[in-house]
């Protein structure tokens, strides 16, 4: 599993010109899932995103977690994540997990994320969607579990 994670002061994503998910301050995370992630991995993010310490504190330290403050989380399943670059103009896509085994497990990781007490908001599984954020920092990191 491997998580594009980046603090926002807000975040929403559309599909159809209808918003579907959307938060305010919070982290974003973009989440690829490939062919060996397991419920057991999804969980160990959940508590990674959770936990994760990416918000400042009243010195101006990055101290605190997403625990430690709002609370809100826009995930967005990502399956380009695991686009291979490595040779070639076009990336190629065989690490990514199929729908069928990345859904279950996208669902998994908001429903971990969810009983942490998380707000979770989530993009459209499958959809063309249209992902609008404000960088709060800007604080992006890169989580692979």
């Amino acid at each position: 599993m491997r998580a594009l994670v980046q603090r926002v002061t807000r975040a929403s994503v559309a599909v159809d010109g209808e918003v579907v998910g959307e938060i305010g301050p919070g982290l974003l995370a973009l989440v690829g899932i490939t062919h060996d992630d397991t419920e057991t991995k999804a969980r160990k993010l959940a508590e990674k995103l959770w936990h994760i310490r990416l918000f400042d504190d009243t010195d101006g330290l990055i101290n605190l977690s997403l625990a430690d403050t709002t609370g809100e989380i826009l995930v967005v399943s990502q399956f380009t994540l695991y686009g291979d670059t490595s040779s070639g103009r076009r990336p190629g896509w065989s690490a990514a997990a199929r729908p069928e085994v990345a859904r279950p497990l996208i669902e998994a990781l908001v429903t971990d994320l969810s009983e942490l007490g998380a707000k979770v908001a989530t993009g459209s599984f499958q959809s063309e969607m249209l992902v609008e954020l404000v960088n709060d920092g800007p604080v992006t990191v890169s989580v692979e579990i």
